[in-house]
């Protein structure tokens, strides 16, 4: 019997899949039941920042396991507290407090309820490239279509365009005029919707999983003051681009920006334990010592996943994660995938920062059609299966969304297991360019 076949799996058709069986790993690969080996270029859902079985985190976990496994969460904890002194020390200025939770969607719940309780108000704003989660209030946020199914029209959240040259929503022709229409257009919905009835605006700095859409310059700064002339709390979704993804600690140190709350999840402990959480400002962190917070979770601030943190972070720190980041986006990604658009008529558009990159693939350049549409299956989603197949019939284990190819390998995967991935990916394009008409 095929143990997977009980498993009822997220997001997919359920029934019976053609998925390696992976029992272990070591760095940038995943091993097979088989003992095959994958390049792992996909860090699983973008969250293995450090690879896989980092001596450091693993010790971390053996070690607090050892000591104590688990602990409620209104009692004291060292290694909570440890985990908490490392993340503000790394997060920007006047975030001060960190609640735990055991994951983003979580997160983005607890965020929205603080801003809620702070402002009084009942409206929350998002963008429609977005992907918040997949809960009550973090599904309505999300602005693409993963929504759709889910969406009631009844929890408050209100979509606006942000910006997106390639795609844009307002004709620009450079990225100077994108940030600025797409400022003056959400200005527009704040008024339109009126500032008094919205508590906050949810923004990834940087568009993950609905795009790896990078904000031109002055986008977030813009977006800061508008929060602030309009009393909204301003909520950084940092849950798959924070600690490194960008080459940065979190996607708002590229523009110095500060937010209100700012969301982490995934990259924190590299995933080996859930951890997730809220970063609270100074404020909002102040009403509630007068009240009660009206919320909890059993497993906030779980010691396991709290070492987990401590160590991902200590490792980060000493080998130097974000400068490697951050290279591996100029020197090796980026190039490296801007030389594969020039090969591939299926490849309209490269995009990315750091270790976040994605490869859009279209019909025509020119009209920019997308390969396969949004919600495509069976024959009209065939070249991404062929896309799909190609690569894991040669070792690599890809992240595939719609039309997209997400690249977002380990942070410090090394050179030569970056060009053996693009190779791998120029090959699986050759595929998909045999789909075009």
């Amino acid at each position: 019997m095929n143990l997977d076949e009980l498993v009822f799996h997220p997001w997919v058709v359920q029934g019976p899949r053609e998925v390696p069986t992976l029992v272990g790993g070591s760095g940038s690969y995943l091993i097979d039941a088989s003992g095959r080996r994958y390049l792992d270029f996909s860090s699983q859902l973008v969250f293995t920042n450090l690879g896989h079985q980092h001596p450091r985190i693993v010790a971390a976990i053996k070690d607090q396991a050892d000591r104590l496994c688990t602990l409620a969460p209104s009692l004291a904890s060292d290694v909570r507290g440890e985990a908490a002194r490392l993340i503000v020390e790394v997060a920007p200025q006047g975030l001060g407090h960190v609640l735990f939770t055991t994951g983003g969607t979580e997160a983005i719940e607890h965020a929205v309820r603080m801003a809620r309780l702070y402002t009084g108000r009942p409206k929350v704003l998002a963008a429609y490239r977005s992907y918040h989660g997949s809960t009550a209030a973090s599904i309505h946020l999300t602005g693409d279509h993963r929504r759709w199914a889910s969406d009631t029209g009844a929890a408050g959240a209100v979509h606006f365009f942000g910006p997106f040259l390639y795609r844009s929503a307002f004709g620009s022709s450079t990225l100077e005029e994108e940030c600025e229409r797409a400022l003056a257009h959400l200005e527009q919905v704040i008024l339109l919707e009126g500032p008094s009835t919205i508590a906050g605006l949810v923004l990834e700095p940087v568009i993950g999983s609905a795009g790896v859409i990078v904000p031109p310059p002055g986008y977030l700064r813009g977006v800061r003051e508008l929060c602030d002339r309009h009393g909204i709390v301003f909520i950084a979704d940092e849950v798959l681009v924070g600690f490194g993804r960008t080459g940065a600690w979190f996607g708002v140190d590229h523009e110095g920006v500060a937010p209100d709350l700012l969301v982490f999840a995934k990259g924190v402990n590299s995933g080996y334990v859930p951890l997730g959480g809220v970063l609270v400002n100074d404020a909002i962190y102040e009403i509630f010592t007068k009240r009660a917070y009206p919320a909890g979770m059993t497993y906030s601030g779980h010691p396991l996943a709290c070492a987990a943190a401590v160590g991902a972070i200590t490792a980060m720190q000493e080998e130097d994660t974000i400068a490697a980041a951050a290279r591996l986006g100029t020197d090796v990604l980026g190039p490296g995938l801007r030389e594969l658009a020039g090969k591939h008529e299926s490849v309209g558009d490269i995009r990315g920062i750091g270790g976040l990159w994605t490869i859009e693939l279209v019909r025509d350049r020119v009209t920019k059609e997308p390969l396969v549409p949004t919600g495509a299956a069976g024959a009209a989603n065939a070249p991404m299966v062929s896309f799909v197949k190609t690569c894991l019939d040669r070792g690599l284990l890809p992240l595939i969304l719609v039309n997209r190819i997400h690249i977002a390998p380990p942070l410090n995967v090394n050179d030569s297991d970056a060009a053996t991935g693009l190779a791998i990916v120029d090959e699986a394009l050759t595929a998909v360019d045999t789909f075009l008409t």
